[in-house]
């Protein structure tokens, strides 16, 4: 008998998470529709840098209120109505050498400039609080249709994003981003290496420990 979880994944009795990962190496490195989303790259990524103690990152939960619940069968649970209960702030948070990091991942088909649309103020505002407090904060941009992805740190997008009431930009243009930002190569293992990223702005700064502390 097969044992499957409530989203219908398969139960591996004492299956180790870097086991778990191997199987997933076996996948095909695609985004897209029919391919792996970008969240869910990011996801595994994690699980990556987790299993060999490199760094511990999560995704956050996003606050709800479950209404209704309907069981059409004993094993399955389908919610049928919810409520988020407050605004979500940004996706991910965790820990890096010391370091607490804070980023939101988005994707667009542009192929020439990334949209505001995709942020909302209050996650602009949570950045702001992050920085204030010394935060590593950024953004993971995926150009689906150009299969490119970059790390922006937040103070770009912050910078621009209030810009935009004065000069009525309403995206980040892509060549903003390919001066400003930092292009990560996606791989195999992990998919988004995006703390390479980290890594590359880490070193711009003069002593980690300033930043760190808040000097």
């Amino acid at each position: 008998m097969v044992l499957r979880y409530p989203n219908g994944q398969p139960y591996h009795k004492n299956a180790s998470l870097e086991e778990k990962i191997q199987e997933k190496r076996k996948a095909p490195i695609e985004f897209g529709n029919r391919g792996m989303r970008f969240e869910e790259a990011i996801n595994e990524s994690n699980e990556y840098y987790l299993a060999r103690q490199i760094a511990v990152i999560h995704k956050k939960p996003t606050p709800i209120q479950i209404v209704k619940v309907d069981y059409p069968r004993r094993s399955a649970a389908v919610i049928k109505e919810a409520y988020f209960t407050q605004a979500s702030t940004t996706d991910y948070n965790g820990v890096y050498r010391g370091f607490y990091l804070d980023f939101e991942a988005k994707e667009t088909k542009n192929k020439t400039s990334f949209p505001f649309k995709n942020f909302h103020a209050h996650q602009i505002s949570h950045m702001e609080a992050c920085l204030q407090q010394n935060g590593i904060c950024f953004v993971l941009l995926w150009f689906s249709s150009l299969k490119r992805c970059f790390y922006l740190n937040s103070t770009h997008l912050i910078d621009y994003w209030h810009a935009q009431k004065e000069n009525g930009r309403k995206s980040l243009p892509l060549s903003l981003i390919e001066n400003v930002g930092i292009e990560i190569q996606t791989g195999f293992s992990p998919r988004i290496p995006y703390l390479d990223a980290v890594d590359q702005y880490l070193s711009t700064l003069t002593i980690e420990g300033e930043h760190k502390n808040g000097k």
